[in-house]
């Protein structure tokens, strides 16, 4: 079994997380662990080719507006996560099988980028659920008075933002700064759990009460529709991970790491899945290429149902 040193994910002075400590040279192998981890190889793989296709979709076939914009660096965040995480998983599995400790730096490295992707998709799917918040209670400065390179500039900043944090942590972790260390990593996880994650699910909340008054027996909006169900897969699928990471520096966590890494696989791998299942569904029937159900939901839903009746709500409240 894999010591607490190789089970914890942000102690970034890891090496292989399949080996025992029992004796130095080849070590004993985990194969339930072995197993778990190809399982999720497998589980990065679809979702590369997954994300590949959103992306290919959103940043060449498709109309640009500020919600693919968001969906695009979150389907880069979730590329960039399962290519590391893969690399990651492989890396550890070819030094457990042949005795490659040479590895080491590399497993670190890969291992910090996977951090950086998967702080970075939190943000990003906290900017998606708050921006479409604000578009349904005020759509009428959503349509003319919101910049236009807005959500261009709040994934720039996300994306700093899950540098800033995960750097600060590596250097402080790797340096051997064990206070330091500490301090950088409950900071971290009071900016992901204390601020984006209750940010993201209130507004989610929100949302749901306000379109299920409003729509009344009408369906809601497909772009609703996916960011609730992203949303919701988030919390089931990545959330363990995070968890894990912390939970485990106090031994408080028993599920193991591995089960964390195929949750959070499957996380990245989902989306592509939603977006095509939304989009196509029609009438208890799923139809239409990939490109015609990403069109349904990301270009004909830019003003959705939600949209146009909070806009008719408030324009009557202005004119009285």
């Amino acid at each position: 079994m894999m010591t607490e040193v190789g089970t914890t994910p942000l102690l970034l002075t890891e090496t292989n997380p399949h080996n025992t400590d029992s004796e130095p040279g080849c070590q004993i192998h985990d194969f339930t662990s072995l197993i778990l981890d190809s399982v999720t190889v497998l589980i990065c793989l679809f979702g590369l080719a997954g994300n590949g296709m959103v992306f290919w979709l959103l940043g060449f076939c498709i109309k640009r507006n500020p919600f693919t914009v968001y969906i695009l660096n979150l389907a880069i965040a979730d590329f960039i996560f399962l290519l590391c995480l893969l690399a990651y998983l492989m890396l550890s599995m070819v030094e457990t099988l042949f005795c490659l400790p040479e590895f080491g730096q590399s497993i670190r490295v890969f291992h910090l980028l996977f951090l950086f992707a998967h702080n970075a998709s939190l943000y990003l799917l906290t900017a998606i659920s708050l921006e479409r918040c604000l578009s349904v209670f005020y759509p009428i400065w959503c349509r003319c008075r919101r910049p236009k390179r807005l959500s261009a500039l709040v994934c720039a900043l996300l994306w700093a933002l899950s540098g800033l944090v995960t750097g600060l942590m590596t250097y402080f972790c790797v340096s051997k700064k064990d206070r330091h260390c500490r301090a950088s990593r409950i900071a971290i996880y009071v900016v992901d759990f204390l601020i984006f994650a209750p940010v993201m699910v209130l507004t989610n909340l929100i949302l749901f009460v306000k379109i299920q008054r409003s729509s009344q027996q009408r369906q809601p909006g497909k772009l609703y529709i996916v960011i609730l169900l992203t949303v919701v897969f988030f919390l089931i699928f990545a959330i363990p991970f995070s968890m894990k990471s912390f939970g485990q520096y106090f031994n408080s966590v028993a599920i193991s790491i591995e089960v964390c890494y195929a949750l959070a696989s499957v996380n990245s791998s989902i989306n592509p899945v939603i977006y095509f299942l939304v989009g196509s569904y029609r009438k208890w029937q799923f139809r239409g290429s990939v490109k015609f159900a990403f069109r349904r939901v990301f270009e004909e839903q830019v003003e959705s149902r939600e949209d146009r009746e909070s806009r008719r709500t408030t324009i009557m409240e202005m004119n009285n």
